[in-house]
């Protein structure tokens, strides 16, 4: 039995007929499969447990929603036997994107059906787990505005897009001490982001990883320029001179600390989701925590 959880909250997963068109796409694959559409963080993490408890014998637990989904149920499942499935009905898609799961559902059914289980690496902050990024600086405060202007009533993007203009017109600078596998480094920069594996951060490709087991964090610094100039940084990488022209630091590690020494609680952002940590952050990296079901043409 394969049980699936569907955000309702998230992208398409929510809407009427998902639940249906999914169920049906897995008795097309001659999978039996248990349908549970949820609303929120504590219902998905609960359903899980739930579900892990009535049984014992399930091949897999599928993820139905956006990268936020995903982490809530992977964090359940890290370190287990049983594999995770994404059906990728987000806005973004990012951990499935880096898998090659397709984004078409009955694509995705098909990979869960026939696919292969594949150990990937995970991140951890504190107690927390990332599969994709984890930040501090000018994107957390992207995320909390974003969801205030969700909250009156602005869609996903347009929310977005609005709280974007609104930070970048604000100068913020962060300031921490970084350590890195034993070396230590203070800096003052718009924003630190460390990803779980390798992001490219020039050229087309930017933003994507090509592999998600090498067992390494990487850290990037942004350079010391105003949020303003932040929009001409990431043309910069996009053409490839991110690096020559702006000094972009980029720090592989397994294990990583950030002090910030003017605050003992800091606002953190893993996979899209906004957090209240307390400080120092303590970074590492879990290599093969996690079972999941890729294409079987995904090396």
């Amino acid at each position: 039995m394969i049980h699936v959880i569907l955000n309702s909250a998230s992208g398409t997963a929510g809407q009427p007929d998902t639940a249906k068109q999914v169920a049906s796409l897995f008795h097309a694959a001659g999978v039996a499969v248990r349908v549970y559409q949820v609303g929120t963080p504590s219902d998905i993490s609960g359903t899980v447990h739930q579900a892990l408890d009535d049984d014992r014998a399930m091949q897999a637990i599928v993820a139905g929603g956006g990268d936020g989904t995903v982490n809530a149920i992977a964090s359940a499942l890290v370190g287990g036997p049983i594999p995770l499935g994404i059906l990728p009905l987000g806005t973004l898609n990012h951990f499935a994107k880096d898998l090659h799961i397709p984004l078409d559902l009955a694509q995705a059914v098909e990979t869960i059906a026939h696919g292969r289980a594949a150990r990937v690496d995970v991140g951890r902050v504190n107690d927390r787990l990332f599969l994709n990024n984890s930040s501090i600086g000018i994107y957390p405060n992207i995320v909390e505005r974003r969801e205030r202007l969700r909250a009156e009533g602005h869609r996903k993007w347009t929310a977005l897009a609005m709280a974007t203009l609104e930070v970048l017109r604000r100068e913020g600078e962060v300031s921490a001490r970084v350590e890195v596998d034993g070396r230590a480094m203070a800096t003052r920069t718009p924003f630190v982001f460390v990803g779980n594996n390798e992001y490219q951060v020039e050229g087309i490709h930017l933003g994507a990883r090509s592999r998600l087991d090498a067992g390494k964090l990487f850290t990037y610094l942004a350079p010391r320029v105003h949020t303003r100039d932040l929009p001409k940084l990431f043309a910069q990488a996009l053409m490839g001179r991110a690096r020559r022209e702006h000094s972009l630091q980029v720090l592989p590690a397994g294990d990583l600390w950030i002090e910030t020494p003017y605050a003992r609680n800091i606002k953190v952002a893993c996979d899209g989701e906004l957090l209240t940590l307390k400080t120092p952050l303590h970074y590492r990296s879990w290599p093969g925590a996690l079972n999941v079901l890729v294409p079987q043409t995904t090396r």
